[in-house]
């Protein structure tokens, strides 16, 4: 008896054995790429690779098996059968084809597994077909134990190579798998070539048909040639691949990484690839979250499923971060072909920006973008929501309105960056004092309000007096212009019973704080009603007085008392209303400059007087009054050089008529102003003098020409002794100074030769001249003319 296994070492050529592994794990590697690149190809080309697979796999398990069995000298006659032999390479070529073919099946569970299977069985009916056509000068007989046992070990190994091979991408997986085919191939072979005993029988003689062993040499070598011609066109196709692979992947991660928005591509759950965007969202770099499952960074199933269900339309989830938040996200899911595969792309945009300025455009929908009150919307509602509380609970309800006094000229003055931060202290301010019960808007402008239900109006008085403390305290505490303010108040139901009744009423009491000394509060009075209304029309007509033609100017002459010549005229200004006739300056000149219409009024009086005074043909010097309105506005010296120069008057003939009370609100820029004023040559006069403050002062400190005594002072100064002290030391101090003195207010003859005989240089008043259109002193302005009385000598 020979035993094949137990003559291995003295009756096998070992090189051969080599070369029987050699080919055999070449065919496994051959068989495994070609299973992967025909998994990739599409259905017309898959059947194609399958069929180059099956060829080279089932050449290589043939070419195994007879290299190894040419390895082997019995050093007795043989051959092999050609019909089986041939069988034997089409079992193995067969039966590993559909292997392979149902390892890529998807329409049955368990394909690879099972696909394993089937190759086992190739190998084993290959294996004993090929040793039923071995031809020898003996008997073979099997050992039953070793030949199920290498039927065993064929169909597990091979069982478990194609799954390990085909279940995840990259060279470990496919290397192990074809390690396990090879070992599934050698195990099986060699296991049942240990199950073969040969007893040795001259008497049996090989038939003339059966094959040398050196064509079968040359059999083996074809095929041998074939599996390195089907690996050298897998290992081409392997490199084609991957470089193609890798540059695909590199343009598509630039593309990727260039997106602004997150992008994560996906096969099933398992994340294949993402972009640098997505990384920064979930706060891992993008290299790590391949294989990463998505469900980690999505866990709401709804939100999988949605995406499933709504290809191509955004929905709104939560994203969870790797150190545990949440980030709101808007997600698009999309079918994409990734490395020849099916998967799917997920743009992830962060919505974080959209919620910060959804919240941002909600708040100012309802809120004062300066101060972050509550806007006039917002109150609104506020207020009819508390009036239904009032009504049901039989409370009162307190409407408080406040602005702030002289606000205008706080921008004028300072800037409106100074008067935004006035607003938002006064904010600040108030705020501090309300409780969750009150609230506070800003209605437009410098303009307040405030909602405080109560249960008496002593309530809401103590509140105010609380604010007006409250203001006047920072005013101690702040370098800044000055804080003031008035506050207007009107109850529910005492007063009104709607909302627009309740603000109105408010806002009338709080123009009565402010014309009864402001920094005060009133509660409204049903008397208040009337007045302010006539105030607001009277605002309202002043504001187009001058575009319709209702304003025009007056002039009163000013004469040197000693030669009785006109030296001079001041411009006076008159409003004719159509309706209420001719309307006193005492009235209208103080809400102009409330309002800030005399801004307006004032310039256009002053292009007016400077554009008659140039085309008289006698240069009379003419005065115009300038309210501190304009004198502190920080365009008026400006408006003034302008003036000049449009309208060709020369400076010296122009004089600025200024009180002593513009003088205090802002010394440093009323000084700076007539300073100014000066240097481009217009002459200042101090106007009504010993009716302000501080005049010796004003005197000493801001460059004034004239002094023009008040009429008040003038009056029945030649029987008054008192008031002609007054007069004589007022100019005794022009003479001292060196500035000429006129007094107002001249009325009568005695009056008149009071101020001849106290060296007075000029005056005006009804006695020498009534306010009229420069039309009845044309003889002034364009001749020379005799005085109509002879001059008072002293």
């Amino acid at each position: 008896m020979l035993k094949v296994v137990g003559c291995f070492v003295n009756s096998h050529d070992l090189w051969l054995v080599a070369l029987a592994a050699a080919i055999c794990t070449l065919a496994a590697i051959t068989a495994i790429e070609l299973l992967h690149h025909a998994r990739k190809a599409t259905q017309q080309l898959r059947a194609v690779w399958l069929c180059i697979a099956a060829v080279a796999c089932g050449s290589g398990i043939w070419a195994t098996h007879f290299v190894a069995m040419l390895a082997f000298e019995p050093s007795l006659p043989s051959g092999y059968d050609v019909s089986l032999t041939t069988l034997s390479l089409v079992y193995a070529i067969v039966l590993t084809g559909i292997g392979l073919a149902v390892a890529l099946a998807r329409n049955i569970p368990f394909t690879p597994v099972i696909g394993g299977t089937i190759l086992g069985g190739g190998i084993a009916a290959m294996h004993y077909t090929g040793m039923m056509a071995f031809e020898i000068a003996g008997h073979i007989r099997w050992d039953p134990m070793l030949v199920a046992a290498s039927l065993i070990l064929g169909a597990v190994l091979g069982s478990a190579a194609l799954p390990v091979a085909l279940g995840r991408q990259g060279f470990r997986a496919r290397a192990t798998g074809a390690l396990l085919l090879l070992v599934a191939i050698c195990s099986h072979h060699f296991t049942a070539m240990g199950a073969v005993t040969i007893v040795p029988d001259p008497s049996l003689v090989i038939s003339e048909a059966a094959i040398p062993a050196r064509w079968l040499a040359v059999g083996v070598s074809l095929a041998s040639v074939a599996i390195l011609m089907f690996a050298c066109a897998a290992l081409a196709l392997d490199v084609r691949e991957r470089r193609h692979a890798a540059l695909e992947r590199e343009r598509l991660n630039s593309l990727a990484n260039a997106a602004v928005e997150g992008l994560v591509v996906c096969r099933g759950d398992s994340i294949v690839s993402a972009n640098d965007s997505f990384g920064k969202l979930v706060g891992m770099p993008a290299s790590d979250l391949s294989g990463c499952l998505l469900s980690r960074f999505l866990p709401e199933a709804a939100t999988r499923l949605a995406l499933a269900s709504q290809s191509d339309q955004a929905i709104e989830a939560e994203l969870c971060e790797a150190g545990g938040g949440t980030i709101p996200v808007e997600l698009i899911m999309r079918p994409v072909t990734y490395g020849d595969q099916p998967h799917y792309a997920v743009a992830v945009r962060d919505l974080r920006s959209r919620r910060r300025a959804e919240g941002q455009i909600q708040f100012l929908a309802h809120h004062d973008a300066l101060t972050g009150l509550a806007n006039r919307t917002s109150f609104n509602q506020r207020i009819e929501q508390e009036l239904k509380l009032a009504e049901a609970g039989g409370r009162k309800l307190a409407m408080l309105c406040l602005d702030l006094d002289r606000f205008k000229e706080v921008n004028d003055l300072f800037g409106h960056t100074a008067g935004d931060t006035m607003l938002v202290n006064v904010a600040r301010t108030v705020t501090e004092i309300l409780d969750e019960t009150q609230m506070m808007a800003r209605l437009g402008g410098d303009e307040f309000a405030i909602l405080m239900p109560c249960d008496h109006a002593v309530a809401a008085g103590r509140l105010a007096e609380r604010i007006l403390e409250a203001l006047c305290s920072r005013n101690g505490d702040a370098a800044g212009p000055v804080i003031a303010t008035s506050v207007g108040i009107a109850l529910y139901p005492d007063d009104a019973t709607d909302r627009a009744m309740l603000l109105s009423y408010a806002d009338t009491a709080l123009y009565r704080a402010k014309s009864e000394g402001r920094g005060t509060y009133r509660f409204f009075e049903a008397k208040m009603g009337a007045q302010v209304r006539d105030r607001r029309l009277l605002e309202h007509d002043m504001r187009h007085a001058i575009a319709r033609g209702e304003m025009h100017l007056v002039y009163q002459p000013q004469t040197d008392v000693t030669t009785g010549a006109v030296i001079g005229f001041e411009v006076l200004l008159r409003w004719q209303h159509p309706e209420r006739g001719a309307v006193s300056p005492a009235v209208f000149i103080p809400i102009a400059e409330e309002s800030g219409i005399i801004l307006q009024i004032g310039e256009w009086v002053l292009r007016e007087a400077c554009r008659e005074a140039a085309s008289w043909a006698n240069p009379l010097s003419v005065a115009v009054n300038v309210s501190a309105v304009q004198i502190l506005a920080p365009h008026f010296i400006q408006i003034v050089h302008e003036v000049l120069f449009q309208t060709g008057l020369k400076p010296g003939r122009l004089e600025i008529e200024i009180t002593e009370t513009a003088l205090i609100r802002d010394p440093p820029r009323a000084h700076s102003n007539l300073h100014q004023l000066k240097a481009l040559g217009v002459r200042l006069a101090m106007d009504d003098f010993g009716t302000g403050y501080s005049s010796l002062s004003n005197l000493r400190s801001y460059p004034f020409d004239k002094i023009k005594i008040d009429g008040s002072f003038i009056k029945s100064v030649d029987t008054n002794a008192q008031t002609a002290a007054i007069v004589r030391s007022v100019l005794g101090l022009g003479r001292g100074l060196g500035l000429p003195v006129l007094a107002e207010g001249v009325e009568t003859e005695g009056e008149l030769g009071f101020l001849v005989a106290e060296n007075c240089e000029a005056a005006q008043g009804y006695l020498l001249g009534r306010p009229a259109r420069i039309g009845q002193f044309s003889e002034h302005t364009h001749g020379l003319r005799t005085p109509d009385r002879p001059a008072l000598v002293a």
